[in-house]
């Protein structure tokens, strides 16, 4: 792997698209309550990354996980606790900060 391949930005507008593709696809925002109240992307769920362990999750264990926070780190975290729970189609799909497509905001 290339050194700049860590650096390179996510695509995560052609990541949104290919959830809006996906059956049962999952889009999970997992910023605090607050940030998502202010601005989020139209049709996520949003579930704080320090309550994933807490929380009963919903959706089937076989859905596919498209997974975002502010940046993308926040992500990393919560697709390794997903996994751990059992979720096997988890998509760190990176950071809103990257995303220039359609937000819902305050």
């Amino acid at each position: 792997m290339c050194i700049f391949n860590f650096f390179k930005r996510s695509n995560l507008n052609s990541k949104i698209e290919t959830f809006k593709q996906t059956p049962g696809a999952v889009l999970l925002d997992v910023r605090t309550e607050e940030e998502y109240r202010e601005r989020h992307i139209p049709g996520s769920i949003n579930i704080p990354v320090d309550q994933l362990e807490i929380m009963s999750l919903s959706f089937d264990q076989q859905a596919v996980i498209f997974v975002y926070s502010f940046r993308g780190f926040r992500t990393r975290r919560a697709t390794a606790i997903l996994k751990r729970l059992g979720y096997k189609n988890v998509k760190n799909i990176g950071g809103i900060i990257n995303y220039s497509g359609e937000i819902i905001v305050k």
